[in-house]
């Protein structure tokens, strides 16, 4: 086990050195930062100037190696509209993303699943079909078009709940529902898919044949074995709550980090832009060897198949 955690470690190490590889030369080829910043108006003794004092004069190669070294060290760069260091700005704006993704991903759990597993075991029902039926209208609509129309229903026609803003609970209720309507969709389809092809299988009927009544034939069969496919779309949920912030941060004028993401793309700020890139891969990285570890707790076999691969 101890092994197998090292190779995950080193393959994420590879991945986040690729994707802060990737974003650092798309982000330089996109465009000059200094006539974003200055104007193309400025004189050409500032925009020189600006480039000098942010290392822009330099190859890109040199420049590559120079934020390699500083990043091994902890030093992701400054931004260069606020004059901050990168890192403490995306920092401040984590708490106010998890706000609204953590109760997010709570709601898409405590729908989805119960929602899947009821669906699968009603198959063809009434209460199946319309499951589907809204588990498809959840992840076909846009999420912006999802959180323009709870604005438009809550906010503008009867009032009840602000369209933006941070400042208190009530502000927090639309992004939470925009971004937990579409995960709880799939989830509750996946979870569905998982349990019917698990309540396919030829143990299924063994054990009912057995003369086990069917909720402990669910509980102790098919419920264990569907989780393991359903945990790999939970993962990739966990690992993606910032990123899925971006729209709906946006829309809702929320300030984590999704916003300072879309913000600091607009303005070329590099090196916040970069951070962010580099936080969301980590994220996403970590969550992918929490679900390795995951299945080999749900499924023995994962286990037994590690060993015998040594």
């Amino acid at each position: 086990m101890t092994r197998y955690l090292v190779e995950r470690l080193l393959r994420a190490l590879l991945t986040i050195f690729l994707v802060i590889t990737f974003a650092f030369f798309v982000l330089r080829s996109s465009g000059d930062p200094a006539l974003l910043i200055l104007s193309v108006d400025a004189p050409p003794e500032a925009i020189e100037a600006f480039r000098r004092s942010w290392g822009l004069d330099r190859s890109l190669w040199v420049q590559y190696l120079h934020y390699v070294v500083n990043a091994l060290t902890g030093d992701l760069g400054t931004s260069m509209r606020d004059g901050r260091p990168a890192l403490a700005l995306v920092l401040e704006r984590v708490p106010a993303t998890l706000a609204i993704t953590v109760p997010a991903l709570l709601l898409k759990l405590g729908i989805g699943i119960p929602a899947g597993i009821h669906a699968a075991l009603h198959r063809n029902s009434f209460t199946d079909r319309m499951t589907m039926l809204l588990s498809v209208a959840g992840f076909t609509v846009p999420s912006f078009v999802l959180a323009l129309l709870l604005v438009l229903i809550f906010s503008v026609t009867l009032g009840w709940l602000p369209s933006s803003g941070s400042d208190g609970l009530a502000n927090a209720v639309l992004p939470i529902v925009t971004l937990g309507t579409a995960g709880a969709a799939i989830l509750a389809r996946f979870t569905r898919s998982a349990m019917l092809e698990v309540l396919g299988q030829p143990y299924i009927r063994a054990a009912s044949a057995k003369g086990l009544t069917w909720r402990r034939v669910v509980t102790d069969h098919a419920l264990p074995n569907a989780a393991i496919p359903t945990t790999t779309i939970i993962g990739f949920m966990v690992g993606s709550l910032i990123a899925g912030a971006v729209v709906v941060e946006s829309v809702f004028a929320w300030p984590g980090v999704g916003r300072l993401l879309v913000v600091s793309v607009s303005n070329r700020d590099l090196a916040v832009v970069q951070t962010i890139l580099l936080f969301v891969a980590a994220t996403m990285v970590l969550s992918n060897i929490i679900v390795d570890i995951v299945y080999g707790w749900i499924d023995p076999r994962m286990r037994s198949s590690r060993r015998v691969g040594r």
